[in-house]
């Protein structure tokens, strides 16, 4: 028999009352649910651990993923938010040490910004954090079922993000 989890009683104590439930999707959402859940709290703490505030890993993520660099205005779509907005979180971003601006190369009315040195090893801190959680869970898995599992769960968000549903920048 296999292992128990907190889910398998959940289950079992919804069936008499809901006897039309799905035990198999029913126990697939209340644990993908559980693990987003967990998943938060971990990245959460990471960020109290590295002293950043959830918008200010969020902007430095945005910034690595384009290499260290950037424009404000490109942030500010990658972050799905209005300029204006985005230059308050540079400000902080820059009073602390974790990023600068200079003026761009390109365009001398423009600023660039750059990660910095601490910048990068906050961001990386934190991501580090995370990463080994997600290895550490799914690493019970071997390689070919954490495959199939990542390719059954695409399977579920192109229906998800059908017709602009569960989609996200």
């Amino acid at each position: 028999m296999p292992v128990r989890d907190w889910t398998d009683g959940h289950v079992e104590r919804w069936l008499p009352v809901l006897p039309t439930l799905d035990p198999d999707i029913e126990g697939a959402v209340t644990r993908m649910s559980k693990l987003t859940v967990h998943l938060r709290r971990v990245r959460e703490q990471s960020l109290a651990d590295f002293d950043l505030e959830r918008h200010e890993f969020d902007t430095l993520h945005k910034l690595a993923g384009r290499g260290g660099a950037a424009s404000p205005s490109e942030l500010a779509a990658d972050l799905d938010l209005a300029p204006a907005s985005v230059t308050g979180r540079l400000d902080g971003l820059e009073r602390r040490g974790l990023i600068r601006r200079t003026p761009s190369r390109k365009d001398r009315r423009r600023v660039d910004v750059e990660l910095t040195e601490p910048g990068r090893s906050a961001w990386r801190g934190a991501m580090a954090v995370l990463g080994r959680e997600e290895e550490r869970l799914l690493g019970v898995l071997p390689a070919a079922e954490r495959a199939l599992l990542s390719d059954m769960l695409r399977r579920i968000m192109v229906v998800a993000e059908a017709d602009g549903g569960a989609g996200w920048r």
